[in-house]
């Protein structure tokens, strides 16, 4: 499996043509307390750029962008009822969607890990 980062601080890691798309550790310390998160469902189609969701906290609210094109094959409904476990766990087990991917070539626009922790730097 290899994981990509966009500028939207997004993380989505690949097996096959399927991705699993959730928001970096660094987006949930900046949100901070994470009280709500509204979901995309199964079926809906993207493309990279477009809001598949919002997340709010105590600070604000925040769009989650799609890092690239593709379909929702299944959204994480445990945030809905525990969004707080963004806060906890952001980069594996409260990941948000996993999807299939349109064109995975879209990939090789986006940052590896050292790529992203120079770009949050």
């Amino acid at each position: 499996m290899t994981t990509y980062y966009s500028e939207d601080h997004e993380w989505i890691t690949v097996e096959g043509d399927t991705a699993t798309v959730g928001i970096t550790v660094h987006a949930a310390e900046q949100l901070g307390d994470i009280v709500f998160i509204e979901l995309k469902e199964e079926g809906d189609e993207f493309e990279s750029g477009d809001e598949i969701g919002v997340i709010e906290s105590v600070k604000a609210a925040s769009e989650i962008y799609a890092p690239v094109d593709g379909e929702i094959i299944e959204a994480n409904e445990l945030l809905e009822s525990n969004p707080a476990a963004l806060n906890d766990n952001p980069e594996a087990d409260a990941w948000i969607y996993k999807i299939k991917l349109t064109d995975p070539a879209q990939l090789e626009g986006l940052m590896n890990l050292a790529g992203y922790k120079t770009f949050i730097a």
